[in-house]
């Protein structure tokens, strides 16, 4: 899936450069996405191998005030993003109250549910992460009977 939309908290790339460093194992920046119905926000990262203390492949960092925080984010493989298409890229809301506008629509819910409002003619997909990756979601197909 290309082009998605991102709106980072962190300079992306000087996270990436800064643990890819200290683990001595690349790491990427996946998106900026509460990890279910939450209503704050993280920046998530992937590595390929595990964590060797923690056994995670995501990370999530977000600031508590002025403090930055890290989380294990694995559980970012089982959320469901749906996105829509504005403007020549992918846009998705980034957590529950994230009523995010961009062109003539806005976007809700992040992980908890998707709302839309204002020009809602667009196309939209639904999305899931693995292995650090936007991925669409497998269509079930029903046979008749």
């Amino acid at each position: 899936m290309v082009n998605i939309a991102h709106r980072p908290l962190f300079d992306t790339d000087k996270v990436c450069e800064h643990y890819s460093a200290k683990d001595s194992v690349a790491v990427k920046y996946v998106c900026t996405s509460a990890l279910g119905s939450e209503a704050q926000a993280m920046d998530i990262f992937y590595r390929e191998t595990p964590h060797p203390d923690f056994g995670n492949r995501y990370f999530g960092l977000y600031y508590i005030g002025k403090n930055v925080m890290i989380a294990n984010a694995d559980a970012i493989e089982s959320a469901e993003f749906t996105v829509m298409e504005v403007n020549g890229g992918w846009h998705y809301s980034q957590h529950r109250h994230d009523f995010y506008t961009v062109g003539d629509v806005s976007l809700d819910g992040g992980r908890a549910y998707f709302r839309c409002v204002g020009n809602v003619n667009r196309p939209t997909k639904n999305v899931k992460i693995k292995d650090g990756n936007f991925v669409e979601e497998e269509q079930e197909t029903s046979q008749a009977v």
